[in-house]
């Protein structure tokens, strides 16, 4: 198969490509701002050579076509599999959270995902899936967390976007699914809340987003599920 991931360079991101990488029939695109740690990545798998590296800053919306697009297509054709994964957590309380803090949070968390989605959507595969990772704090009715206010909105976006393009996308059969993942031991959190150990690895929530983007379209379309061991 051939499968984007973005946000490949560190946490479920990284875990995620090593485990789809353990099948030599997968060709994997790694897209991550960090050059160095994609290098990283790539050294850690058992297949290096089936992953290509693209360093990229996605906040660079209007060199999508001229270069994203372009390095994509030098490793695939077209697409089975795209995960958004990429994402952006800023714990500030909410009289604290800047214009910037609220910009950077939505570009990365929703704009991200939705203008990737839409530059592939030529190029993927009949039965593709669109994996969006989003987090427990985007789901109605979970418990919210101070300092979340913007991150945990995003994410809430991204969860709507889901439904939305497995309607928007049905005629095409490509099928669209989003993970709410509970709280998980990855850079990213220890930065946020340090100090704080969280019940489930990257390593095991990156098998298991690996083993959902596989096979999860199979039996879901347009669905939020919870990843998460606590309730609610």
């Amino acid at each position: 198969m051939n499968i984007i991931v973005t946000g490949a360079s560190k946490g479920v991101g990284f875990q995620t490509v090593l485990r789809l990488n353990d099948n030599p029939g997968n060709k994997l695109v790694a897209i991550a701002r960090n050059g160095d740690l994609l290098a990283k990545l790539k050294n850690s798998a058992r297949y290096p050579e089936n992953i290509q590296i693209v360093p990229f800053d996605l906040k660079d919306f209007f060199l999508y076509k001229s270069e994203l697009l372009k390095n994509i297509l030098r490793a695939i054709e077209n697409v089975d599999v795209l995960i958004n994964n990429a994402g952006l957590l800023i714990n500030k309380s909410f009289d604290s959270q800047s214009e910037e803090d609220f910009n950077l949070q939505m570009e990365i968390n929703f704009k991200v995902p939705f203008m990737l989605t839409q530059l592939l959507l030529p190029y993927f595969n009949t039965n593709a899936h669109v994996l969006n990772i989003s987090s427990m704090g985007s789901v109605q009715g979970s418990a919210k967390f101070q300092g979340l206010s913007i991150y945990s909105s995003s994410k809430a976006a991204l969860a709507v976007l889901t439904e939305c393009l497995a309607e928007e996308l049905k005629d095409k059969g490509i099928k669209s699914n989003c993970l709410a993942l509970g709280a998980t031991q990855t850079e990213m959190l220890a930065e946020a809340f340090p100090g704080y150990i969280a019940p489930i690895s990257a390593a095991d929530m990156g098998r298991y987003v690996a083993d959902f983007a596989i096979s999860g379209h199979k039996y879901f379309n347009g669905k939020i599920l919870p990843v998460a061991l606590t309730t609610p």
